[in-house]
């Protein structure tokens, strides 16, 4: 599948930045030591992929998902095969005792973390969004204690656009995930990245249009909202470079260009059906998409159901920055840098903590007290609620 080609481009991103920093990348990853945590998903094995090209001289990769980290292993075997350093995956939590008693019995240099709920569906009840705050925003800052006592030189955790002026739960996650960063960067280097939707990431959208082929069902879409994407490997790149090269501070973004422009999902879903040899079907209800795929498939058509999103977090555009961020367009030819400060509100965020151990305490706790809680944090938060989420689409 030519992912370039569906998401309206014909060059990757960040190839000309690659090959002017490729010396110093290459003598850093060499002689470094690696964890990345969260290394299974999408973005985290493009990220390994990217360290374990270079030849790290230890790389271990943690996540929960054991599945997902067998593939990881596989895909790395079957297509880059072997290196002389120390390459090892462990199923573990970071939140568990486990990790702490890993992280107690080895040292790296660099520290990435991608273990991130970041779904905005994951929003629409009190227990996930509780588990959304501790994966991230409290594992992470624990990550970091454990990355210091351990003696890392760097910590890298990736953010996302959504960060940017949230209109929702999951953006806000990470807008307050980056105020812990920046209360840590007085201890140690942390440099993090903010990045457009990930192409075929795992749970996307686009990595449900190959679901719903393979069993035979209905792609839908929205058709009014339009996202910047990125490959995988582009994002992979993103991190490395932000981690190796980045500042205390920085975060790191793709700058918009010719090369990365907003395009629909359905656009992408006529496109993909295109490539697999089908004609797209517009259908006026998910009933009759899913009643038509048999007839229609014969005929070399697909049922599509396109439609007007109506669901509570969906941010009208994309942003990397805001306009009071100060910004460096300059050391990349296609990475703009936020210079993120150092003043950040200790008795804020430690008021934070203690408003989550108090609601965990009480046994109890709405989404409301927890919404409350974000607007204290962030005064400008505009929170997009509709009483509508994804899981009651198709």
């Amino acid at each position: 599948m030519d992912i370039l080609k569906l998401i309206g481009r014909d060059e990757e991103l960040f190839v000309e930045d690659v090959l002017k920093f490729e010396g110093e990348l290459a003598s850093l990853i060499k002689d470094g030591r690696f964890l990345v945590i969260g290394g299974a998903g999408s973005i985290g094995q493009a990220v390994v992929k990217e360290i374990f090209k270079r030849e790290p001289r230890v790389l271990h990769v943690v996540d929960i998902s054991e599945n997902n980290l067998v593939e990881l292993v596989r895909d790395i075997r079957s297509s880059l095969g072997y290196i002389s350093g120390d390459f090892k995956t462990l199923p573990i939590d970071c939140g568990s005792i486990e990790f702490d008693a890993f992280m107690r019995c080895n040292h790296y240099d660099y520290v990435l973390n991608f273990s991130a709920l970041k779904h905005v569906r994951s929003e629409k009840d009190p227990f996930t969004l509780m588990r959304m705050i501790d994966v991230n925003i409290l594992n992470t800052d624990k990550t970091i204690i454990k990355s210091i006592e351990a003696g890392a030189r760097k910590f890298f955790c990736v953010s996302t656009d959504k960060a940017t002026n949230p209109v929702n739960m999951m953006g806000a996650s990470k807008s307050i995930m980056e105020m812990f960063l920046i209360k840590r960067s007085l201890e140690i280097p942390i440099s993090t990245a903010r990045f457009a939707n990930v192409a075929f990431s795992d749970g996307s959208l686009l990595y449900g249009f190959n679901m719903r082929i393979q069993k035979l069902q209905p792609l839908s879409a929205p058709n009014d909202v339009r996202r910047y994407f990125v490959t995988p490997k582009e994002s992979g790149i993103l991190c490395m470079m932000a981690c190796l090269l980045g500042e205390n501070r920085d975060i790191f973004f793709p700058k918009l260009s010719e090369k990365l422009h907003l395009i629909s999902f359905s656009e992408i879903a006529v496109k993909y059906l295109e490539m697999l040899g089908y004609e797209a079907y517009v259908c006026n209800s998910e009933e009759e998409a899913r009643d038509s795929v048999d007839e229609l498939a014969k005929k070399k058509k697909w049922p599509c159901y396109f439609f007007e999103s109506d669901t509570t977090g969906e941010k009208d555009f994309e942003e990397f920055y805001t306009d009071d961020e100060v910004l460096d367009m300059d050391r990349f030819l296609s990475i703009g840098i936020i210079k993120k400060q150092g003043d950040i509100d200790p008795e804020k965020l430690d008021m934070f903590k203690k408003s989550i151990d108090g609601l965990k305490q009480k046994g109890i706790w709405t989404k409301s007290e927890l919404a409350t809680l974000f607007y204290r944090m962030l005064p400008n938060f505009y929170h997009k609620e509709t009483g509508k989420y994804l899981d009651e689409k198709m």
